[in-house]
Parts: structure tokens; C-alpha cells; sequence
């Protein structure tokens, strides 16, 4: 039996998919134990759409499209044997045994651990992690608790600085690529200087996507991504500062809960009715209000900023609704995109990110691309947790290796400002074919959803002890008929489960 036609087990927790008549005993990527691997069923290979033939001149780099080369270059006038086939060229370079060089662009989370695995599959092979800031990579997760003076800034890179040299990988920091061309498989850096690639592993992540308010490039209204813009955040935010926080997600949440922590005025404007619509319905935001409203943010729910006052400075927000808030600072939290841009000039396939497949592969041979600038079966995951694990897969493949991410349930486990959430399915179902079971007590908050006696959805807010159970209940299909013969509390439901663990 070929690897490719082998069962395959999908690993519940970082996506990796095993091939063979069982489950590993650990997966390779997140460390996961056999029990959190399941069947994986897999979706036909539609036949990839190779495009036109195309040749390269070898003494100028033009390219031609069609099925022979031109009888004459049209730009230096060499004759058609000085034509070479673009394919395979391609795959001469690909060819196992000879990988030479590979080059990673961007080194958050999902970089560093494409060069990592890359590194343990290849002993051998020359790594370039090109890095745009001029930092070590650090963990973006740490700069909220960085804003709130949890942790202090050397607490913030990955790895030190005498990690990459110990494993030959060459850190180039502020190494801004501004082109890639494929043809001769070669990046284009802000410096002028050229660099080469066999394989090319796209990791540059995502910027702010920030509306465009009136007003929004005055001084004192940023956003919130790097190291950099938290130290500009923490030079504007002074003990009884008046801040803004445009944008109720995760990372408002988390910069407004920080602030406060550091004695600012914070308001935090939502522009749903509820905090988190992605993650919880609206009868469990009035916990998460509450645990915000104790930490001294105040909330504005319904918030849509019309325009940013002041001259050259901020000094408030004009909202919608004709209100007017002061401001010193203003935090744009509004939600990201995916650094795209290189890879659509490039010709790459892009929708809103980068389109990759099982193994992470893009529309060119050579290249592959994880993280947030990925899109996996129309997936944006956004997420560290993913970020690391697609990395982790797209630098073994990059080595010659055939690992597949089979993706990851649609699930959020987070803590917010320190209280713990899981959300995982259809937690919010909009008709009557579902049955809903929930419950709150001090602090906490749980939701079940069933349809057709199977759990297809949960929100566990204050109290995740469940996490494991739930998931294993919705994605292994369990039937729950036994349960749901009486009307069952949530108190019912989280004993069934509990017992289950």
C-alpha cells in the first residue's frame, strides 16, 4: 500500500495528518499522545491546472509563453537553444538530494518553526530567515502582557540570539523583501541586492487592517502589531491618560485590561452589541462585561467612530451617534489581513490569502507558505497555535519530507484578561432544529447545542475543564441520544462529559 492510498489519521490538536494503518504513538509536530488522533476522511484531488508552457532565455531572463521557445529572443536576440524550459527547470532544482538553500520570509511564530523543523529534517541545508523587524522574533502573544507590565521586554524574544547561530540558520534582521521572481528564483530586497532560493517558504504573516476614519493619521492614534508600536503605546498611555480602544476583539480586550492595569482612562468601543460575537452569543458577554467593567474599562457597546478630533494631535472621537469622547491616545484593534501583496504581484494563486494545499504548497512547486498569510480550504486561521503548526509542517516539506496539515476543527480556546474561554461549532444556531442546553453560575458560563442527538457546538466561559471532552464528543460524532431522552440542565451535560474523560 503507497503512503498516498494509506489510512490516514488526523491529529485533533495541531492538524497533522499520519498516514498508516494506525495512529502514531506521538505526533511529530504538537507532541500529542494516539488518543487525539482520529480517522481522517479526505476530499478528492481535483488535477492541478498547470498553465501554458513557458521557456526562459538563459542569457536574459525573458520569458515565453507557449509550447516551443521562440525561433529568436525578442530582447537579446539568442537563438531558441538558448531557451530553457521553466518546469523543468523547477524541477531540476527540486530534485532530491540537491537542496542547497532555502529562504523564509517573515519570522514570527510560523517562520521560526518552519527553519526549526527544516533544520532537524536537513542537517545540511543553508537557511535564510529574513526577518523585517529589527528584533529577535519574539512572542507577539506577550506584548499585551508586555503594554500591561506583566512581563518585561526580555521576556519577549523566542529564542536568544546565539540559537540561530547554533543552528546555522542566518538571521536577517531587517530584511525587507520587495519582490519574488519565481521564474529565476530569486527575492528582491529594499537594500538592492538579489538573493536566491530553491524553496521559498512564505511566513509574513498579517498587518492591522485599520478603516479609514477621518482623522486616523493624526499623532497619538496607532495600531497594535509590533514591539514597536507597544513602546509607542506605553510612551503615550501616562498614569490617568485618557485612551481610546477602537475594536472589542481579543487583542482590544487585552490592550484595554493592560492600560488599565498601568492606572490609564480607558474606554474600549465595540461596534456589535456584544463583546466577542466570534466566540460567544450574547447571554454570555454580560460575564466578560462585568470582569472588564472590575478591571476599570469602560465599555461602549454599538460604537461606530465617525471621525478622529483634533489638529495635528488627537483630542477625542466623534462616534456616530453625535457623542464625543476625549482622547489622548487612540488603539485601532480592528482585525488584520494577510501580507499578501508579494505573492499576488508574483503570480502566486491568492484569494484573501495565500492558497496553499494539504502540504502547504502554493500554486508554484517551490514554494510554500504557513501561517497567517495561508489560506487552507478557504481558512484564515489567525491564530498562534496554527501559525506554529503550519510552519512546523511546510519546513519538513520544504526538506523533502510529505507531511500534510489536514487543518484543525473551527474552535477558539482562549483566556481573556484572564478568564479562560473555549467555543468550538455551532455555538449560536438560528433556528428551531437545534436543541440548546446552558447554564451560568458566579463567573461561568456553559452552552451546548445538539441536533439530531449529536453535540455540534459549546461555549465554555470561566470554567474550561471540558475543553477535551467536548471536542472529542463533536468530532468523533458521539452519540448523544441517552442523554437528551429527558431535558437535560447543563449540570446534566457537564456530568456526562465529565464521566467520559
Amino acid at each position: 500500500m503507497s503512503n498516498e492510498t494509506a489510512a490516514a489519521w488526523r491529529c485533533s490538536i495541531c492538524g497533522y495528518i499520519h498516514r498508516g494503518d494506525a495512529p502514531p504513538d506521538t505526533c511529530p509536530v504538537c507532541g500529542a499522545s494516539r488518543q487525539d488522533f482520529e480517522a481522517y476522511l479526505e476530499t478528492p484531488k481535483s488535477t492541478p491546472d498547470t498553465g501554458p508552457t513557458q521557456w526562459r532565455c538563459v542569457n536574459c531572463g525573458y520569458v515565453h509563453p507557449g509550447d516551443t521557445p521562440p525561433a529568436e529572443c525578442p530582447v537579446c536576440a539568442a537563438p531558441a537553444d538558448r531557451f530553457q524550459s521553466v518546469a523543468e527547470a523547477a524541477r531540476a532544482l527540486s530534485a532530491p538530494g540537491k537542496l542547497q538553500h532555502v529562504v523564509i520570509i517573515g519570522a514570527g511564530i510560523a517562520g521560526l518553526s518552519a527553519a526549526e523543523s527544516l533544520r532537524a529534517a536537513s542537517p545540511d541545508v543553508e537557511i535564510t530567515l529574513l526577518s523585517k523587524e529589527p528584533t529577535l522574533p519574539y512572542y507577539r502573544l506577550n506584548l499585551t502582557r508586555f503594554v500591561a507590565g506583566e512581563v518585561g521586554e526580555n521576556a519577549l524574544p523566542i529564542q536568544p540570539e546565539n540559537w540561530y547561530e547554533a543552528n546555522r540558520i542566518r538571521l536577517a534582521r531587517g530584511g525587507e523583501v520587495t519582490g519574488i521572481d519565481l521564474d529565476a528564483h530569486t527575492l528582491m530586497l529594499a537594500d538592492g541586492q538579489a538573493l536566491g532560493f530553491q524553496k521559498l517558504i512564505l511566513t509574513a504573516g498579517a498587518h492591522p487592517a485599520v478603516p479609514p476614519f477621518p482623522g486616523g493619521t493624526k499623532e497619538g492614534v496607532g495600531r497594535f502589531r509590533t514591539v514597536h508600536d507597544a513602546e509607542r503605546i506605553l510612551a503615550a498611555a501616562a498614569r490617568g491618560a485618557k485612551c481610546v480602544i477602537v475594536g472589542g476583539g481579543i487583542l482590544g480586550l487585552e490592550t484595554a485590561g493592560g492600560l488599565a492595569r498601568r492606572g490609564a482612562d480607558v474606554t474600549l468601543l465595540e461596534g456589535h452589541g456584544w463583546l466577542l460575537p466570534r466566540q460567544l452569543n450574547q447571554a454570555a458577554s454580560p460575564i466578560l462585561e462585568q470582569f472588564v467593567a472590575e478591571l476599570g474599562v469602560t465599555l461602549v457597546k454599538e460604537a461606530r467612530v465617525e471621525e478622529i478630533l483634533g489638529d495635528e494631535r488627537v483630542q477625542g472621537i466623534r462616534l456616530r451617534d453625535g457623542r464625543s469622547l476625549p482622547a489622548e491616545l487612540v488603539v485601532i484593534t480592528t482585525g488584520v489581513r494577510p501580507n499578501s501583496y508579494l505573492a499576488r504581484i508574483a503570480g502566486l494563486d491568492v484569494n484573501t490569502g495565500v492558497v496553499v494545499d494539504n502540504h502547504l504548497r502554493t500554486s508554484h512547486p517551490d514554494v510554500l507558505a504557513a501561517g497567517d498569510v495561508a489560506e487552507h480550504r478557504g481558512t484564515l486561521y489567525g491564530l498562534w497555535g496554527p501559525s506554529q503548526f503550519q510552519g512546523s509542517i511546510a519546513g519538513m516539506n520544504a526538506a523533502g519530507l510529505s507531511s500534510e496539515f489536514g487543518g484543525i476543527p473551527r474552535s477558539n480556546t482562549l483566556k481573556v484578561l484572564g478568564l479562560d474561554l473555549f467555543s468550538i461549532g455551532e455555538f449560536d444556531p438560528g433556528d428551531a432544529s437545534y436543541e440548546v442546553v446552558d447554564g451560568s453560575s458566579d463567573q461561568t458560563y456553559f452552552r451546548f447545542v445538539f441536533r439530531d442527538h449529536l453535540m455540534v457546538g459549546a461555549i465554555l466561559l470561566g470554567d474550561t475543564a471540558l475543553t477535551s471532552p467536548v471536542k472529542r464528543a463533536i468530532e468523533q460524532r458521539t452519540d448523544m441520544s441517552g442523554l437528551l431522552r429527558k431535558t437535560p440542565s447543563a449540570a446534566d451535560v457537564t456530568t456526562h462529559l465529565a464521566e467520559r474523560t
